[in-house]
C-alpha cells in the first residue's frame, strides 16, 4: 500500500499540531477537563514548549529547536493517540472503523508503514526514510483530526443560489415540481374516491364502523380552525413516523408516531385533475396560507417562500404563490450555520437579499425552514409566518411535546370514544436510562433526538450491538425519548397495551413483505380541515420473521422508512425508488382501503388539533392586553432540556 504523502501538504495541514505540546493537544481527548464535542472557538495555537535537549540531525523549525526525527516521533505519538481516541468513540453510520472504506487508510495504518521495522536501508537512506516518517506521521494527524472533525463539526450549508431571487407564475413548469414517475402516473380510482367524500360522507362512515364514537365530537374535530397549526402532515403505517399495525387477534389500526410542521408530499402525489398542473401545490395556499395573508400588513412589503432543503417543492410553492396572488415571490434559502445568510430579522420583519445584495422587507412568508427552526425564526414577528414557530417547539418539529400534547388531549377526548394512537412513550430520558426502559420493553425499542426530523436522530435497537453503537453515538441534546418499537409479530417492544405489529405489503413474487409507511397531509382553514395528498414508502430490506434468521441485516434496514439522506458534508439527497406512489402500479402493493385511508385522515387531524391545542397552552395572554407572550416557564417545565432552550429565538 502507498502510504506517502506529500510532506508539505501534510505539514500545512497539521501546523497547529506540531507547535503545541503533545500533553497540550491531547489533554481533551484523553480524558482531561475539555470533553467532547471540541470547543472550535478556543485558541488554535499554544505556545511552543523550549526544548530540554539538543536537538540531533537536520533542523526543521526556524530557531532549530527541534530535530526532524524528534518530530516525527511527537507527531507519531499525537496521530497514534487520536487514532485510538476515534476508534474508542466514532459514531455509527460510516464513521465507525468497522464502517470505514477499504481505502480509507486510518492514522495506524500509517503509522506502522513509518515504524522502522518497515523502513529499508541505512546510511545515506535515512534521510529519505526520516522524511517518509515524518510526512506519514503528519498525515496520520490530518487524518485522524478529519475522522474527529467529521464527527464533531457542524457541516457547512451549501446554497444553490447565495441570494433570494423572485419567482413569477411562468416560472411553474410540472417536470421541475414533482418526480418523473409522478408526471406519468394516473392516480389510483380508490384513492381519488377518497378524495372526493368530503367530511360529511367521511363522518357518516366513520361512525358506521365505530359506534361507539360520538359524532358530535368528530364532527367538532373535522370543523376545529386552528390557531397555530395550519399546514400538516402526518405519516401513517410504519418506519420513522406513523405505521398501519395489527395485532395478534387481527385488529387493524393506524398509529401516529410523528406530526411535521414543514410535510413534504406534493412531488409525489399525482394529479387528482388533469386540468389543474398546480396540484396540491394550490391547495395547500388557497386553503390556508392565503386566509392568513390577509391579515399582513400590506406596507411591510412582499411575499417569500423560505426554505432550507426540497427545493423541488419550495421552487413549486413559490411559483404557484405567484399564481395565486398575481404577485413576484422571493424564494431564498437559510440554512442553520449559514456565516452570511440572505435573510435577517430588524425589528421583527424579515428581509431577504438580493442578488445585488440590497435588502427587501417581507410581508407573509411561507416557511420551509426544517432543520432546527427555533434558531432561524424568531417567536415573535410582524412578518406573518406560517406555520408559526411555536408550532414547531409545541410537537411539530418536537417529539417530546408531540407525546405530551397527544396526552393532554387525549384527556380531553376520554368520553368521546376518539383518541390520538400512539406508541407507548417516555419521556426526558437521560442515555443512562435508556438500557433500563429498554429491558422494560422486552430488550426493543426506538430512541429517539426529540428535534431531529427526515429520519435522522432516529435509533431502533433491538440487541445489544444496536445499544452499544447507540450508546457511543456523540448527541448534541440531553434529553431523549424512548419509544415502544413495532417489528415483526416476534421482535415488537412489549408495552401495556400488548404488541403491536406491522402490516406491511402485499409479499411481492419472493413472499418478501416490506415495511411501508403512509404519510396523509392535511390542511386546515375557517372551513375547517380536508386532505392533500397521500404517499407512502418502503424500507430497504424485508421484514423477516426472527431476528436470528439473519443477523447481518440491521433493525434500520427492515424499518427505516425515510427517503431523505443526509450526507457527511451536509446535502440531502433523496432514495425515490422507494417511493410508492397512489397510482394505479403502486397502491395495491399497501393492501389499503378507503377505511384505512379514512382511519388516517381522523387520526391527523386528531394529532394536529393536539399540537394546536398545547400551542394555545404555550402562548399565553399578556395581562395588558396587548397581545400573547411564549411561556418559557411552562416549556421548561414540559421540556426540560436546557440545550434546547438555548437554540430558542425570542
Amino acid at each position: 500500500m502507498n502510504t506517502l504523502v506529500d510532506s508539505t501538504k501534510a505539514a500545512a495541514d497539521t501546523k497547529e499540531f506540531v507547535s503545541m505540546d503533545a500533553d497540550v493537544i491531547l489533554k481533551p481527548v484523553l480524558g482531561g477537563t475539555i470533553t467532547p464535542p471540541f470547543d472550535a472557538s478556543g485558541p488554535a495555537t499554544a505556545p511552543a514548549p523550549a526544548p530540554s535537549h539538543k536537538p540531533r540531525g537536520g533542523s526543521i523549525t526556524p530557531g532549530g529547536s527541534i530535530s526532524k526525527s524528534e518530530l516525527s516521533t511527537m507527531a507519531g505519538s499525537i496521530a497514534s493517540k487520536l487514532d485510538q481516541y476515534l476508534g474508542n468513540t466514532s459514531p455509527t453510520g460510516g464513521l465507525s472503523r468497522a464502517n470505514r472504506s477499504s481505502i480509507d487508510s486510518t492514522a495506524s495504518d500509517l503509522i506502522s508503514a513509518a515504524a522502522p521495522g518497515n523502513q529499508g536501508g541505512n546510511g545515506s537512506s535515512s534521510e529519505v526514510d526520516e522524511d517518509t516518517a515524518l510526512a506519514n506521521n503528519l498525515a496520520a494527524i490530518s487524518l485522524a483530526a478529519q475522522k474527529i472533525s467529521d464527527i464533531y463539526l457542524e457541516p457547512k450549508p451549501k446554497r444553490t443560489t447565495q441570494d433570494g431571487h423572485q419567482v413569477t407564475n411562468e416560472h411553474f413548469e410540472p417536470e421541475k415540481h414533482f418526480y418523473p414517475r409522478v408526471l406519468n402516473a394516473q392516480i389510483h380510482p380508490m384513492v381519488g374516491y377518497f378524495f372526493s367524500l368530503g367530511n360529511e360522507r367521511i363522518i357518516a362512515r366513520y361512525m358506521h364502523l365505530n359506534p361507539q364514537v360520538s359524532e358530535e365530537h368528530l364532527r367538532r374535530c373535522l370543523e376545529y380552525v386552528p390557531k397555530h397549526f395550519q399546514w400538516a402532515g402526518k405519516q401513517f403505517v410504519a418506519g420513522s413516523d406513523l405505521f398501519n399495525v395489527t395485532t395478534a387477534s387481527g385488529h387493524r389500526q393506524m398509529i401516529i408516531v410523528e406530526t411535521n410542521s414543514c410535510p413534504s408530499g406534493q412531488k409525489s402525489m399525482p394529479l387528482l385533475s388533469e386540468s389543474d398542473e398546480h396540484g396540491g401545490y394550490r391547495l395547500v395556499l388557497e386553503s390556508a396560507f392565503k386566509d392568513i395573508i390577509d391579515n399582513a400588513d400590506l406596507s411591510l412589503g412582499g411575499l417569500a417562500v423560505v426554505c432550507d432543503k426540497n427545493m423541488m417543492e419550495s421552487s413549486g410553492y413559490a411559483a404557484t404563490l405567484a399564481e395565486v396572488m398575481k404577485e413576484k415571490v422571493w424564494l431564498v434559502e437559510y440554512y442553520e450555520h449559514d456565516q452570511d445568510p440572505p435573510v435577517k430579522w430588524i425589528d421583527r420583519v424579515m428581509y431577504i437579499r438580493d442578488e445585488k445584495k440590497e435588502w427587501h422587507s417581507i410581508r407573509a412568508c411561507f416557511r420551509y425552514v426544517t432543520q432546527k427552526p427555533w434558531n432561524r425564526f424568531p417567536l415573535y414577528t410582524k412578518t406573518v409566518v406560517m406555520n408559526q414557530i411555536v408550532a414547531c417547539l409545541a410537537g411539530g418539529r418536537n417529539k417530546m411535546m408531540a407525546a405530551k400534547a397527544y396526552e393532554l388531549f387525549n384527556a380531553e377526548l376520554a368520553d368521546s370514544g376518539l383518541y390520538v394512537r400512539a406508541p407507548e412513550t417516555i419521556n426526558n430520558v437521560t442515555k443512562s436510562e435508556i438500557p433500563l426502559w429498554l429491558d422494560s420493553m422486552g430488550g426493543h425499542a426506538v430512541v429517539k433526538v426529540p428535534y431531529s426530523n427526515a429520519g435522522q436522530g432516529v435509533y431502533t435497537i433491538t440487541n445489544k450491538q444496536e445499544l452499544q453503537d447507540f450508546m457511543d453515538t456523540p448527541q448534541h441534546y440531553d434529553k431523549y425519548i424512548v419509544q415502544s418499537l413495532v417489528g415483526n409479530a416476534s421482535w415488537s417492544s412489549i408495552t401495556r397495551h400488548g404488541k403491536f405489529y406491522h402490516v406491511g405489503t402485499i409479499p411481492n413474487k419472493r413472499n418478501n413483505t416490506f415495511v411501508t409507511d403512509l404519510r396523509m397531509m392535511v390542511a386546515g382553514n375557517k372551513q375547517g380541515f380536508r386532505p392533500i395528498c397521500i404517499y407512502a414508502r418502503r424500507a430497504r430490506k424485508p421484514l423477516i420473521r426472527h431476528l436470528e434468521d439473519d443477523p447481518s441485516t440491521t433493525s434500520w434496514e427492515m424499518l427505516g422508512t425515510n427517503l431523505s439522506v443526509k450526507s457527511p458534508s451536509g446535502e440531502w439527497s433523496t432514495e425515490a425508488a422507494r417511493l410508492l406512489l397512489m397510482d394505479r402500479k403502486d397502491f395495491n402493493q399497501l393492501g389499503l382501503g378507503v377505511d384505512d385511508m379514512i382511519d388516517a385522515y381522523i387520526q391527523t387531524v386528531l394529532s394536529v388539533i393536539a399540537i394546536d391545542k398545547m400551542c394555545q397552552r404555550l402562548m399565553k395572554d399578556n395581562t395588558d392586553g396587548s397581545g400573547q407572550t411564549f411561556d418559557l416557564e411552562l416549556f421548561k417545565a414540559l421540556n426540560p432540556d436546557s440545550v434546547l432552550w438555548q437554540e430558542v429565538v425570542l
